[in-house]
This record gives structure tokens, C-alpha cells and sequence, in this order.
């Protein structure tokens, strides 16, 4: 627990307050001649001897040369597989290189031994479940937020003397902003100077902030200004989130946490009208603020004190800090190394420029773009359908019209195992066994299965929402929708989180007019159509998407 501390952003501001050895770091620990002599000397000698020492195993400390095979495009030059040359200090790794733009003889650190404890993909077990956890936390509170807004809409009306559309827009802006600001924040924390933490404490430190100026604001247009900002700030965990589980666990555990991580961003936005509804029928849509605000408040405690930062290039960068300090030598990172040569213009290509270019011109990718987007519309639109339903036709009252959206803990129950389940089983034998880690396709087979499910859901909500059916039957379409969002969130890019979250800002504006319009189930029959139409999509990218990433220009072998 004390590393977790020493590494986190409070840890970080601490020793650069004061001068304290109580979280130092091994080579800081270590005689300064000590070191100074084991990375002149012994590099020198283990130099000349050519030995290399050997590459990280695959399951313990794999990541680094990984991601060189899962990343669409091969001039990602910082993602490119590491070697792990000449031991140095306590089995260290170390290298010499002569960078262009050094004058001098410059040292390149790197993991000390296979089992460095500095290295995520080497942590505990535990630790590894901890960090998992602060991210599932974070996550679920940034994506409740969005929908705690949907119970308070009638009195946000009525208080601002405004129709329904206007006063939906609190929920549409807020799901707009958590789609662009991972645009911004993502590229950001892949900058070994800044890190995944500095984002993520910054930004949900605002986050806090917002919470309580939403629950205070007087005028609506204020309130729509405070809720785009919430959901802009709050957004770098769900976009970055999948990118700090994979610095912790190899491609072989990865799927597992993901699947979690996924739940609790899927449950969010479904738990919220449950957490806020009876509150605010009892005090007015402002309690449902204040829900926000003291949900997120603890949390942003928790990833202040004990959430360290999961980088390797932004860990393995203050490593060398520490050691130019400590021996007055010229250490430097593979990512300062590789950062320097690039220039302002390809850092911002890559950045901004290279995830929509993946998205619109490789077709895999655009369509799992599209799909997502398509059933990330159709749940939010059912947080416009239900109040047409289940007060109208059934009688219910604000807090019992949020009950059914419980039920999609029981669709996670079954979903998420049953995922894990064809992982363990099927996938994860094939990634241990060839060395490519099998084709892609085969991890789509969840994906084609559930496929029938949102349309066969869809339709059963449709033609079931008449006073003649009880109301139970209609809970089935949460048994089905959230089957398919593990299977994909792993894969979606900042781009990807753009397209669905604006498509879903625009579901939520034209829902309630479509269904008064088509009635919900017709309106509802249109969007179970529209996934029929993707089912065609994703069974012609399980059988022809290895010809396609043949064709695709982003493509690594």
C-alpha cells in the first residue's frame, strides 16, 4: 500500500513540496558512487560482451511488445517493441545510445529485471485489482451522471418555464461532451510528461466542481453550460480507462478486465433514474445535483491518494529523472528519446488526426464504429420512451418507472460471465498456443450471437407496451441490449467515443418527438430495424475481416 501512495498524485506532490526519504524510490536508496560506477563500468564492460538480456516474458511483463501487434498503424514509433538490453544496477536495464541531437553519450533506461515492481504489467495481483477497481468506480460515477439528470426533467421544466426538448438538453449536452473531451484528453495521457494521473486528477477535480455549481445554478442556461462541462471534464476515463487496465495486464487478462470495466460503465447510466428518481419526486430535480456531488467527491479523494500513475513511458521517464539526479549522468527514457524527434506537426497528426483516419477509411473499424454508435442510441432513447410508458399505459408514479432499468444487473449477471466464460474457454487457449494470438474474428463470435438480440428486443418492447401486456415482459429488452457492449469497448478509440456519443446526444432530442410521432412502437420497431440491418454488417466482418485488414493501409502482420 505505501508504493501505492508514494505513487500517486499526492505522493508526487508531496516530494516535490518536501524533501523526504520516506518515499524514495531503490536507486534513490542506492550509494551515489554506487551508481554512479555500476552505469559507467558494468555498461561498459557488459557492452563489450554483447550480451543482451532477456525480452520480458509474455504473460508477466508483455505489454511493451504487445501492443506492437494490436495497433492498427506501425509508425506509432513509441508503441514499437522493447528489447531489454545490458544489466546494470541490481540487474537493471540499461543501454547506451547516442541519440542525433546529443552531443554526448547518452544512457536509456528501462525495467531493471523481467519482475520489475515498477512495472504495471508486474504488479500483485491485488494491487492490479485495486487500481481496476478506482477506474470501475470512476467510471460508473462519470457515466451515472449523465442519466441522474432524466428523474429532475419535468420539474427543470417547470421551474424554467420551458417545453420537454429544452429541458432534455441537460441530458443530450452531457453525453456530447463525455464524446468530444476524450478527443482532447486521451491524446494528452499518452504524453510521457503528463501522464494517464495528471488527466485524470485535473480534469475530475473540475468535475467535482461543476457538481456542485450544477446544483446551485439559478437560470437554465447556466445549468446547460454546467452540464456540457460536466461531461466534458468527467470524460477521460471513459476513453482512457481501457488504456490504463491494458498498462496492468497482459493480452490474455486483458478481455477480463475490460468486461468489467464495461459493466460498470454500462450500469451507470441505467442505476441513475433508480438513485435519483424517489429523491427528487420528494425534493426537486437539484437533489439529483447533489447525488452527483456526493458520489463524486469520495472518489476523487480515493484516485488522489491511492491511484498511481500505470504509464510505462511516463513511469519509466521520472526513473530517469531520478537517476540524472542521483548521478549526475545523462539517462534519459526510450519516450524522451522518441518524443525529441518528432516534431510539433506529427506529435498533432498523430493525436488528432490519426484516429479519424482509422475510423473512416478502414472499414472493420468503421463499421464497429457505426454499430456501436447505433446501440448506444437506441439505450439512451429508452430513457424518453419510458416515461411514454410506463406512467402513461401502466400507471406507475417517477420512482417506480426507474425499476426496470434494474434489471439490467441481471442481464450483466449473465452476460458478462457468459463472455468471460467463451474467453477463458475458446480465445484464450488460441492466444496462448500461436503466436499471433489467433485471428480477430474469433473474438467476434459473442458479438454475431448477440447481434439478434437487440433487434428481438427491440421489437418485443415495441409491440408490448399496450395495457392488455403486464408490464414485466417489457424488462427483456435490458436483457439483451448490454449483451454486446463488452465485446467492443476494448476496441473503441476516442473517434469511436465522438461518433456514439453525439449519434446518442441526437437519440435523446428526437426520441420523444418520433415516438409521439410513430407512436413508441413504431418508433422503437424503426430502431429494432436498423440493428437487423447491422446484423448482415458484423456477419460479413466475422467471415471476410481478415480480407479486410489485408486491404486496410493501418494494418500491422
Amino acid at each position: 500500500m505505501w508504493d501505492i501512495i508514494r505513487d500517486s498524485s499526492f505522493g508526487l506532490a508531496l516530494r516535490g513540496l518536501v524533501h523526504t526519504t520516506a518515499f524514495s524510490h531503490p536507486e534513490e536508496r542506492s550509494n551515489k558512487k554506487v551508481q554512479t560506477d555500476s552505469f559507467g563500468a558494468r555498461g561498459d564492460e557488459e557492452k563489450q560482451s554483447g550480451n543482451v538480456a532477456t525480452p520480458c516474458k509474455a504473460d508477466q511483463c508483455s505489454m511493451q511488445c504487445d501492443r506492437a501487434i494490436s495497433t492498427p498503424d506501425a509508425s506509432y514509433s513509441a508503441l514499437q517493441p522493447r528489447r531489454s538490453p545490458v544489466p546494470a544496477l541490481e540487474s537493471g536495464i540499461l543501454e547506451r545510445v547516442a541519440p542525433s541531437r546529443t552531443s554526448g553519450e547518452t544512457l536509456l533506461v528501462g525495467w531493471y529485471t523481467d519482475s520489475d515492481p515498477a512495472n504495471p504489467q508486474c504488479w500483485s495481483s491485488k494491487k492490479k485489482a485495486f487500481v481496476s477497481a478506482q477506474m470501475c468506480l470512476y467510471t460508473f460515477t462519470v457515466y451515472t451522471g449523465s442519466s441522474l439528470f432524466v428523474a429532475g426533467e419535468q420539474d427543470v421544466g417547470s421551474e424554467f418555464h420551458v417545453g420537454a426538448t429544452p429541458a432534455e438538453l441537460g441530458l443530450a449536452l452531457y453525453v456530447l461532451g463525455y464524446g468530444i473531451g476524450p478527443m482532447i484528453f486521451s491524446p494528452l495521457s499518452e504524453i510521457p510528461y503528463i501522464g494517464r494521473n495528471t488527466i485524470y486528477i485535473c480534469t475530475y477535480a473540475v468535475f467535482v466542481a461543476l457538481s456542485l455549481a450544477a446544483s446551485l445554478v439559478g437560470n437554465l442556461a447556466g445549468l446547460l453550460v454546467l452540464r456540457f462541462l460536466l461531461g466534458f471534464f468527467g470524460s477521460p476515463c471513459l476513453a482512457t480507462g481501457g488504456a490504463t487496465l491494458g498498462d496492468m495486464y497482459a493480452p490474455t487478462k486483458l478481455p477480463y478486465a475490460i468486461a468489467i470495466w464495461a459493466g460498470a460503465a454500462n450500469i451507470g447510466p441505467a442505476l441513475a433514474p433508480v438513485l435519483s428518481s424517489f429523491a427528487v419526486a420528494a425534493n426537486g430535480w437539484r437533489w439529483g445535483a447533489w447525488e452527483l456531488l456526493w458520489m463524486s467527491g469520495p472518489v476523487l479523494v480515493s484516485l488522489i491518494f491511492f491511484l498511481p500513475e500505470t504509464s510505462h513511458d511516463a513511469i519509466l521517464l521520472r526513473r530517469a529523472r531520478r537517476l540524472r539526479q542521483s548521478t549526475n549522468r545523462d539517462f534519459r527514457s526510450q519516450s524522451e528519446v522518441a518524443f525529441a524527434s518528432q516534431t510539433k506537426r506529427q506529435i498533432a497528426s498523430d493525436a488528432l488526426i490519426k484516429p479519424w483516419q482509422i475510423n473512416f477509411l478502414d472499414p472493420a473499424v468503421l463499421f464497429t464504429t457505426i454499430y456501436a454508435s447505433l446501440i448506444y442510441a437506441i439505450y439512451y432513447s429508452f430513457f424518453e420512451a419510458f416515461p411514454l410508458v410506463y406512467p402513461v399505459i401502466y400507471g406507475f408514479d417517477l420512482g417506480q418507472s426507474s425499476l426496470p432499468f434494474l434489471v439490467t444487473f441481471v442481464s450483466l449477471a449473465f452476460c458478462v460471465p457468459a463472455y468471460c466464460a467463451y474467453f477463458a474457454l475458446r480465445v484464450e487457449p488460441l492466444m496462448r498456443t500461436q503466436s499471433n494470438f489467433g485471428l480477430p474474428e474469433a473474438r467476434l463470435v459473442p458479438g454475431v450471437i448477440a447481434s439478434f438480440s437487440i433487434p428481438i428486443g427491440c421489437f418485443i418492447f415495441a409491440w408490448s407496451g399496450r395495457p392488455s401486456v403486464h408490464w414485466m415482459i417489457m424488462q427483456s429488452i435490458f436483457l439483451y441490449l448490454p449483451s454486446t457492449y463488452p465485446k467492443y469497448s476494448a476496441s473503441l478509440f476516442a473517434a469511436n467515443d465522438f461518433v456514439r456519443s453525439s449519434l446518442a446526444a441526437a437519440a435523446i432530442l428526437f426520441s420523444r418527438p418520433m415516438f409521439l410521432k410513430l407512436g413508441v412502437s413504431g418508433g422503437v420497431s424503426l430502431l429494432g430495424g436498423l440493428a437487423v440491418v447491422c446484423i448482415g454488417g458484423i456477419f460479413a466482418l466475422y467471415h471476410g475481416g481478415a480480407k479486410m485488414r489485408v486491404r486496410s493501409r493501418f494494418a500491422v502482420a
